[in-house]
Formats: C-alpha cells, sequence, structure tokens
C-alpha cells in the first residue's frame, strides 16, 4: 500500500492518509529508532483505555523510514483552534476535561515519570555533578504513583472536531502521581519559549501564563501543589531538550 495525501507536519514525523480510515505517522530519517519503538509501545499499552485517543495498529518501514499506523481522526489542534478564536477560558475547559480522563486512570507498564526524570540529569552540561545529585535526590522525594500520565499534554497536541477533543502522541506517556501531568502541562503551556521574531510576543507570553492559571482552576490545583514538581522539570529541561530555552520570566 501507498501513503495517500499528507495531512499534517510535525517536529518529528509527517502524516499522511493510509486507506480509508488510518493514518501513517511517518517519522524522519533520522530520528531515532530506540523512540519510535517506545512510542509504539506506549501507544500499545494505552490502546484499550478508556479516554479519547487514535488507537495503534502496527508499525511498518516505508521507503527506509519507520511509521506507526494509527486511527484517521478529523479535526484541527486545540493551539490552532485558541489562536483563531481567542477563547482562552474554553481552551482550558477542553484541556481540564480531557486531561481528567485521562489521569483517572491506572497503568504500571510504562516508565516510571522519576526515571523518565532521571534519564535526562546526565544530559545537562551546565550543572555541575554536585547539582546533578541534589536534582535526583530532589526527584526521589517525588510521591510515588501509578496514574496514568500523558507527559505531553498541551493544546498543540490536543485534537477538537465539533467540540468534541481527544490527544495525540504518546512518546511520554509514563505513570506517578497526577500532579506530576499537571506540572507538566503547565510547564509546556507557560514556560516553553516563544521566539523573539514572533509578532506580538509580550502578548503571547501574558496568553500563555492566563491559559496556565485557567487551567489549574479548571484542574482544581494550586501552584503550591506543583512547586516542586516544577521544579525538577525545568532542571532537567536542557537534558531533555539541549537546543532549546526557556521563557523569560
Amino acid at each position: 500500500m501507498r501513503y495517500g495525501k499528507l495531512i499534517g507536519v510535525g517536529n518529528t514525523a509527517s502524516v499522511y492518509e493510509w486507506g480509508k480510515d488510518k493514518v501513517l505517522k511517518l517519522f524522519y530519517a533520522d530520528y531515532p529508532k530506540e523512540a519510535i519503538e517506545i512510542e509504539f509501545h506506549n501507544a500499545m499499552m494505552i490502546r484499550n483505555i478508556d479516554f479519547a485517543k487514535p488507537k495503534a495498529y502496527e508499525i511498518i518501514f516505508y521507503e527506509e523510514r519507520i511509521g506507526i499506523i494509527y486511527d484517521m481522526v478529523k479535526g484541527e489542534s486545540l493551539l490552532d483552534w485558541v489562536m483563531k478564536t481567542g477563547n482562552v477560558q474554553e481552551c482550558s475547559v477542553y484541556m481540564a476535561k480531557l486531561h481528567k480522563t485521562i489521569i483517572h486512570n491506572k497503568v504500571s507498564d510504562v516508565l516510571n515519570y522519576k526515571d523518565f526524570l532521571k534519564s535526562h540529569i546526565p544530559n545537562t552540561p551546565s550543572v555541575s555533578l554536585e547539582k546533578r545529585e541534589e536534582i535526583s535526590q530532589m526527584i526521589e522525594r517525588l510521591p510515588e504513583g501509578n496514574t496514568l500520565c500523558h507527559g505531553d499534554f498541551h493544546p498543540g497536541n490536543i485534537l477538537i472536531s465539533e467540540e468534541h477533543t481527544m490527544v495525540v502522541d504518546f512518546m511520554n506517556v509514563c505513570h506517578g502521581y497526577y500532579l506530576y501531568d499537571v506540572a507538566r502541562t503547565v510547564f509546556l503551556v507557560e514556560y516553553t519559549p516563544v521566539p523573539k521574531q514572533v509578532g506580538n510576543r509580550e502578548l503571547l507570553l501574558r496568553l500563555k501564563k492566563t491559559l496556565a492559571d485557567l487551567y489549574l482552576i479548571q484542574m482544581n490545583v494550586t501552584r503550591e501543589m506543583i512547586q516542586d514538581y516544577l521544579s525538577v522539570i525545568i532542571a532537567v529541561r536542557e537534558g531533555e531538550c539541549p537546543k532549546k530555552q526557556l521563557s523569560p520570566r
């Protein structure tokens, strides 16, 4: 079978039609095979868990590249939707409603969130060995848990169609305490960078902060409750994404 028309382009892969009701997420040639296998493993582990998502079916080799077959889903990203409508309040409601259906579930056959965080510590060259040990101890002091954590839950990974939402991208799925996933979302929404050349940059930064605040209200979580999680997420970010910087505070 040959793939159909291109329907999406991301940082790691392009998405093509695959038959009538499936898509092929075809990863770029230089993307690590191990990372693709992790995503496929995660997608299969959560395949029958009850929350809105496209199901994964198989991993394939196609024209010297690796791809994963998923259900085809309709809609636009919630990020595009909120940029178009400007309705940050409603965006936070959509986010929280969907996120609550995810963290309601329990899982064990995926990576522990502490191991995910610790795995990035050795890749932080700007951090001293003493500080790395301190970060590792901070992570150890955080609570354990078996809540399903998406690990990359933000408007760019949420699709919306006719007021229904579902989540995509399962690379960072893990299990842990639910506040980790809430903190992770706040980090991704509020702290990730906005390029300096973007128009209305200051306005966009304020919107990001507002969306994070509104999302926390909808989740019934305070910033104090997630502060320890945010601290370690920020501390290991260099190791996770060495080419990216945090937004200025």
